[in-house]
């Protein structure tokens, strides 16, 4: 513990030591008038000159001339007397800057470039070229301090290898770390396939509100705040569920939204207190139907991508294949034959849940489907590795949807699971008002009990279901476990940008 502190103490001193030197070098800007100047403007990124030029032949490069004005963050800086190489990084990638003492204009010019710091923002003009060693590169006329970077970048070949730092100081990791910035391009683009995906099957776009009366629409915790002028407490959103729903009333018969959940519950691998949702919802179509929809549309995405495989906490997925649906009460009865046929014993079912899982804590208001939930998630979820869709969940803990109409014990529910993990929940919708009554008088029991994520009755939700709601199936995804998949990260922390952590002292 000792030498680790002493390590800490050390590393910190060396950076204040650099940080004093920088702002000396700060200072000298600012007193010719070259501190934070917004005055340099690019025309083309290194991405682009590398897309267009790169297979260029020295010889025809020469003749064409290019002119390209570029900034972004020095990387690496090569001196070499009256020369000097800068490996220059931008939005899109990076490009090497050539710089000759003559060519700027004489040592007056070219002498302060020598004293830049890693991590400092410049702008460069000059002409492509491609170097002796084949690289394509920009001979520089004219170079520019756009911002000074006063903390030092992580040493070259470590980089931010601490991953609470990481996080924490995303900004770092992003300059540094070439495999973050990929995640998060990739995130942006599924995302952008996701909406076009429901755009193109006729869904329209919405927003609904994320400060609520009252949470609904899933069992969480919510966050509470407290609006001022009103004087009343609200809650951040658990779901958007019951007011995608009351556009259904309205007469929208496809809608979607993409946006923020916020729930009050811990962080692990695959919970964020803030996270991203996508839930839609459909007119005159069922669970089936949801389930067509949501693996056609986690294929197009695939296939927009450009993969139909992809590996994930070790698992080799296969996208293109059909998903396996399979009922919850079969899921378990492979695993536990003796169950068969007593899907609703509540006492058998809990004498068997606590073998299998001692540390659960049943709530005095738990029935026969608690049990049977609490089972599916000891003996079979970790076991779905492959694509597979588990149907008809019992109505003990599905308050939101429609029974079956062949076993009124169940719901027509699914969840899909890839990987032991849940990517989405959809159903058939409840539209009966008196039902829905019913199941939330029962979620307003169970939250009495001491249930912290039941819910209670929204009366208004009540009332829009007594002017009709068509049938219809609605759905959610956790995009950011969608972006996990598809990218094949195993934290949800390393697909989003700023995940909460727990505060620091900044030094």
């Amino acid at each position: 513990m000792a030498d680790s502190k002493q390590l800490e103490t050390k590393i910190t001193d060396k950076i204040s030591e650099q940080m004093s030197v920088r702002r000396e070098k700060l200072k000298t800007l600012r007193d010719v008038g070259q501190a934070y100047l917004n005055t340099w403007r690019t025309d083309i990124s290194s991405a682009a000159i590398h897309a267009k030029y790169a297979e260029c032949e020295k010889e025809a490069l020469d003749k064409l001339a290019v002119e390209v004005s570029v900034a972004g963050r020095m990387m690496a800086h090569r001196v070499m007397g009256k020369s000097s190489f800068i490996k220059l990084q931008d939005a899109e990638g990076q490009l090497q800057l050539f710089l000759n003492r003559d060519a700027l204009g004489g040592a007056e010019i070219y002498n302060p470039t020598k004293k830049w710091d890693l991590g400092d923002l410049i702008g460069a003009r000059g002409v492509l070229f491609i170097t002796k060693t084949g690289e394509l590169s920009v001979k520089v006329s004219h170079i520019e301090s756009v911002s000074k970077c006063l903390r030092p970048l992580p040493e070259k070949w470590h980089g931010l290898s601490d991953i609470e730092t990481r996080y924490r100081q995303r900004y770092v990791d992003l300059m540094v770390t070439p495999e973050s910035r990929e995640t998060f391009r990739a995130r942006s683009k599924i995302v952008s396939l996701l909406r076009r995906g429901l755009e193109d099957r006729a869904f329209m776009e919405v927003e609904t509100p994320m400060l609520q009366t009252q949470a609904g629409g899933a069992a969480a915790r919510p966050f509470i705040t407290h609006h001022n002028a009103l004087g009343m407490d609200l809650f951040l959103r658990i779901a958007p569920e019951l007011y995608l729903k009351r556009l259904l009333v309205g007469g929208f018969e496809r809608v979607f939204e993409i946006n923020r959940n916020f729930r009050n519950e811990g962080l692990d691998a695959t919970h964020n207190p803030e996270f991203t949702m996508v839930e839609f919802y459909q007119a005159y179509a069922d669970f089936q139907d949801a389930m067509d929809t949501t693996e056609g549309l986690i294929r197009d995405i695939a296939d927009g991508l450009g993969v139909s495989k992809v590996t994930w906490k070790g698992v080799d997925i296969d996208l293109a294949q059909e998903f396996k649906r399979i009922r919850m009460d079969e899921a378990v009865f492979e695993c536990r034959p003796d169950l068969r046929g007593h899907a609703n014993d509540k006492a058998l079912l809990a004498t068997v849940c606590l073998q299998e899982n001692p540390e659960v804590k049943p709530l005095i208001t738990w029935k026969a489907g608690h049990y049977l939930l609490e089972l599916f998630e000891t003996l079979v979820e970790p076991k779905l590795q492959q694509p597979t869709f588990i149907t008809h969940y019992p109505v003990d803990v599905s308050p939101l949807a429609r029974r079956n109409n062949e076993d009124k014990t169940v719901t027509d529910r699914f969840e899909l699971f890839v990987a032991g993990c849940e990517i989405a929940n959809g159903f058939s919708e409840l539209n009966d008002p008196d039902d829905q009554r019913g199941r939330f008088m029962a979620q307003a029991q169970a939250k009495d009990a001491g249930d912290a994520e039941a819910t209670g009755v929204d009366e208004d939700y009540l009332r829009a279901l007594e002017f009709g709601m068509p049938p219809a199936a609605g759905v959610g995804i956790g995009v950011d476990r969608l972006v996990m998949m598809l990218t094949g990260q195993h934290s949800i922390r390393d697909v989003l940008l700023f995940p909460h952590m727990r505060p620091e002292s900044v030094k």
